[in-house]
């Protein structure tokens, strides 16, 4: 059974690798035998963090600045340093923005919008050279993109432009994979709810305001760590490779 959730041979890019969901997601695949890159905005923070999970394999850092079309170039560039094709693509870096709906900035809507989707976007077209010469029709590519139940359901929290950024990202995940499945490269999508990230620190740290959250989730808890890093394997490994297309939210039964 092991050989089908096999990572070994393979190279991983995980995009905000750092922390949250991108460092689950990393230290997941490592663990499954993949070569693991993962890039950040801030360098020394990726590198502490390639520190530590290199006790699990190998571990690169790279920096990162996705807030623009010339990063994603420029994060092209850095990877041909570090490998000659890109098997698996996690892209993960995200960001929110809340307020008021009245108060709700035009700089927080173009923010989110611009590292929540069109980075996506970006990273998946700069890097598509090295994603071809990996795919093949016995073990395609694999795009993997990071949404939101956010995407899915309409509770928003105020967060005004983050639930319509994943949407979109669903939305691009089905025309990419529509388009790129001839070119042997796969692209799904995980829809989180609630996992502990720098996002939802101020939920976490609050009993009071965790035990509310949990109300709303059938199964009364946070997702954890491995079930995360699990999901991300299965689409990563032969257990995903006649999977393309798919936005699979993993909450605990939220969106029900």
């Amino acid at each position: 059974m092991q050989q089908y959730f096999s990572l070994a041979g393979r190279t991983a890019l995980v995009t905000g690798g750092s922390r949250g969901i991108g460092k689950m997601i990393a230290r997941g695949f490592l663990e499954a035998g993949a070569r693991v890159i993962i890039c950040s905005r801030k360098l020394d923070e990726c590198e502490a963090t390639a520190k530590e999970l290199g006790q699990y394999g190998e571990c690169l850092a790279l920096s990162a600045d996705l807030s623009s079309e010339e990063g994603a170039r420029q994060l092209y560039t850095d990877l041909q340093a570090h490998c000659q094709q890109l098997d698996i693509l996690v892209n993960n870096a995200g960001t929110s923005w809340g307020a008021p709906l009245e108060e709700f900035p035009v700089k927080g809507w173009e923010k989110v919008m611009q590292l929540n989707v069109t980075s996506v976007f970006s990273c998946i077209q700069q890097l598509l050279p090295l994603l071809r010469k990996a795919g093949s029709g016995t073990s395609p590519a694999r795009v993997i993109n990071i949404g939101s139940v956010a995407g899915i359901s309409a509770f928003g929290e105020q967060a005004y432009s983050y639930g319509p950024s994943k949407a979109a990202v669903h939305q691009l995940s089905r025309m990419l994979a529509k388009e790129l499945v001839g070119e042997h490269i796969n692209v799904n999508v995980i829809a989180p709810g609630r996992f502990p990230s720098k996002m939802t620190s101020h939920i976490q740290s609050d009993p009071a305001a965790l035990a509310e959250d949990c109300k709303f989730i059938p199964m009364k808890r946070w997702g954890r760590e491995e079930e995360m890093a699990a999901l991300a394997i299965m689409l990563a490994s032969t257990a995903g490779a006649y999977m393309t297309g798919n936005i699979i939210p993993i909450d605990g039964g939220f969106t029900l």
